[in-house]
């Protein structure tokens, strides 16, 4: 390992996982972070009692790598789990909040879903398997379920988790697992059974697909890798950056300087990748830097005194069908403890995404009236907020169509041809912590192996 050393470009929490795992593996490396934060979109902010996130609220424990990956970490930053309350989530039809259902007998009872489909889905286990690999998760579902189960139970996630259009998201690239569960065992619910019976390793047992954040707040957790990999070995404000490719690795332009490197892991979005790696011919980026991402504004809402409905859940999703001008609220002071003074709320509400972009670039007070107004149909919520705090991230969220396909092939093609380099981020392998985790750990195992 002695000729190795790795540029990772991106202090986010892929770069910075990625550090980690190289610390611990002894191989030399330099982070380079365009922006004075380290953290990338994870930041949190502590003001007048609230402790609020102005980028991810929180993460899910959905495989073995984040597992490890906390296990790794030990009592340098422990998960904190979410409360069972999260274990509930809610869903806005006709006028009011409706529980999702948790299982098969509960779609069956519930006023989400009409009965004709209630009764296709009896069916749903002895459907054919699709046959386009790029069939669009509104055609999945349609196929499969109904319509009534699109509009209740999948667009709702798909606005909560993408902020984006079932019509254009493809499950074998946005929700491989449920893309996989009808390719591999012919049927969702069937699938879903015969999973929870196979045989489980020990760390798969304890992928409990709990929500987490940190005690804190989520910037917590990127602090704390900050300090492992040695802020020495992190130069922010590395804006222009340049990767030159030599005869022997890569060198690294930035300030008037220069630095050589073995390996490079890129971390950052689509549209920045042409202008940092010239040296990568055009017919390549044809099919990445046209990645599709939807425009988000975040604004968490806090209360010192709550007088609304009672926050007894992960929070609400509002289906595109309904309407309304926000897409969804977390109940974020009744799933980790210390986010609201005593008897008080915080809440994160969410405007925009790809069907609405334009209500993420609001003026401050339109916004302000717009949530107030959407938090008094929806929440039952009339007194002022003694905070309100917004943040707009206009490409928040990676969106996974057919295009996917192509844009795959593109950065495996690019690895190919230049050894030592890759290509990571939200640009693939997905969206979630969780997702950004495991690619991490693959990338660094993988540098470290060979």
């Amino acid at each position: 390992m002695g000729n190795k050393k790795v540029a990772i470009i991106g202090a986010g929490i892929t770069g910075l996982t990625t550090a980690f795992y190289l610390k611990k593996a002894g191989i030399p490396f330099r982070i380079f972070e365009k922006t004075d934060h380290i953290g990338g979109v994870i930041r949190t902010e502590k003001e007048n009692g609230f402790v609020y996130e102005t980028g991810p609220n929180s993460g899910v424990l959905a495989n073995a790598e984040t597992v490890e990956f906390f296990e790794d970490l030990g009592d340098l930053c422990p998960p904190e789990i979410a409360d069972t309350a999260s274990a509930k989530r809610l869903i806005w039809k006709n006028g009011k909040w409706v529980p999702l259902p948790s299982g098969p007998a509960g779609g069956v009872f519930t006023p989400l879903f009409n009965w004709k489909d209630k009764l296709r889905l009896l069916g749903e286990p002895f459907r054919k398997k699709g046959t386009n690999p790029n069939e669009t998760l509104s055609e999945m579902v349609i196929r499969r379920m109904g319509k009534s189960f699109l509009e209740y139970a999948i667009d709702p996630f798909i606005l909560g988790i993408y902020a984006g259009d079932p019509a254009y998201i493809v499950p074998k690239y946005a929700l491989p697992k449920l893309y996989n569960l009808e390719q591999d065992y012919g049927s969702f619910i069937g699938g879903a059974i015969k999973k929870k019976r196979e045989k489980k390793s020990p760390v798969e047992k304890k992928v409990s697909r709990e929500i987490f954040s940190v005690r804190g707040g989520l910037q917590q957790l990127t602090d704390t890798l900050a300090n492992i990999a040695g802020h020495e070995n992190i130069e922010t404000n590395s804006k222009n950056l340049l990767v030159e490719k030599g005869r022997d690795g890569y060198r690294i332009r930035f300030k008037d300087r220069q630095e050589n490197f073995s390996h490079v892991v890129s971390t950052i979005n689509a549209g920045e990748l042409k202008q940092t790696f010239p040296f990568i011919g055009p017919k390549h980026w044809q099919n990445i830097v046209n990645l599709k991402y939807a425009k988000v504004t975040e604004v968490a809402i806090g209360f010192k005194k709550w007088n609304g409905m009672p926050l007894n859940a992960f929070g609400g999703l509002i289906p595109f069908k309904e309407n309304r001008d926000i897409l969804g609220v977390l109940f974020m002071s009744s799933l980790f403890k210390n986010r609201a003074p005593e008897g008080g709320a915080l809440l994160t509400t969410f405007v925009g995404g790809t069907r609405k972009p334009h209500l993420a670039e609001l003026p401050e007070e339109e916004l302000f009236q717009l949530i107030k107004k959407e938090l008094q149909v929806t929440m039952q919520i009339n007194t002022e907020p003694d905070l309100f705090r917004h943040a707009v991230h206009r490409q928040a969220i990676a969106q996974y169509g057919a295009d996917s396909e192509a844009r795959y092939r593109a950065i495996a093609d690019i690895e190919l041809q230049h050894h030592g380099l890759y290509l990571g981020g939200s640009i693939r392998d997905g969206i979630g912590m969780a997702d950004r985790i495991k690619q991490a750990r693959t990338i660094s195992a993988d540098i470290i192996n060979k």
